[in-house]
């Protein structure tokens, strides 16, 4: 009885397709529906040591069919960044932009600003983050006028679930101004909650009981308590770390997310399309 109290299963509160290939088709398939744009572009933001480079190892491995691991991560959520400027990784028609974690305190970790203004496209690739000085308009790195291929379409705040409870307040509103100034500009944003499998033992065991465990719907309804992300907003994945070979389950769970991100970021640059079109449409009046 204590076993099965431990192991709470919920009815099932959201489900999911558990096979990779029409997922990997569908989503691998997906066209831009915006002329001019040449790829769908994510940013990662979130805590230092959250998972944000490991996400991308693990897509990379989705769509490579094997363990990749190029993308250097780390170990844990250690309170110290392992990347330290803008790294951009391209998988198919996807841009993976990665850049150095949250920390708490003024001058450490990326400073938000940095963020938001890499999420409207200011801030070049490889860009080398400086914590006490966020890139301005007196930058002569900074980008004046990016174009809506050069921005970001989607917002992805990372979240590791076993360290949801222990991530400082002042992080949590670092992130919180970050997703209200893309709020602001309309970008549309996701929360990729990982390392699911290291706070149920049921998820663990077999992955495909997640959308049946207590323990991870309580983690969600604590991730979004805490960063106000609506529930059907936030998506919980594991990344590639002991395996060494692909694991269809595990796939299954990341192409739901990514499929996700790809549909809102379609769906904001299909908006901003029409928008651009319209602007020069009216130019055109007034030139004539």
């Amino acid at each position: 009885l204590l076993i099965n109290a431990f192991f709470t299963e919920l009815d099932e509160w959201r489900t999911i397709q558990w096979q990779s290939d029409p997922m990997f088709r569908n989503v691998k398939s997906f066209e831009i529906s915006s002329e001019g744009v040449e790829e769908f572009r994510f940013l990662l933001q979130g805590p230092a040591g959250a998972g944000k480079s490991s996400i991308i190892n693990t897509i990379k491995t989705v769509f490579e069919g094997h363990h990749y691991i190029n993308c250097l991560t780390a170990s844990a959520l250690t309170g110290d960044s392992f990347t330290t400027k803008v790294s951009k990784f391209t998988i198919g028609q996807f841009a993976f932009y990665d850049m150095m974690g949250l920390e708490q305190g003024e001058y450490k970790g990326v400073h938000p600003d940095d963020i938001i203004s890499a999420v409207k496209g200011h801030v070049p690739e490889d860009y080398i983050f400086k914590p006490n000085a966020p890139i301005d308009k007196f930058n002569t790195e900074y980008i004046n006028e990016p174009t809506l291929n050069s921005q970001i379409h989607c917002l992805v705040s990372v979240i590791p679930a076993d360290k949801i409870t222990m991530i400082e307040d002042d992080v949590i509103d670092k992130m919180k101004n970050i997703r209200k100034a893309a709020s602001e500009i309309g970008i549309p944003q996701v929360l990729f909650m990982t390392r699911v499998d290291q706070v149920c033992k049921m998820t663990q065991r077999d992955i495909t009981k997640i959308y049946q465990s207590k323990k991870i719907k309580e983690k969600i309804d604590e991730c979004s308590n805490r960063l106000g992300v609506p529930l059907n907003c936030i998506f919980p994945v594991k990344n590639y770390s002991e395996e060494n070979k692909p694991n269809e389950k595990l796939n299954c769970l990341m192409l739901e997310a990514l499929t996700q991100i790809v549909y809102s970021a379609n769906d904001y640059l299909k908006k901003n399309s029409k928008k651009n079109s319209n602007t020069e449409k009216k130019l055109e009046v007034v030139s004539c």
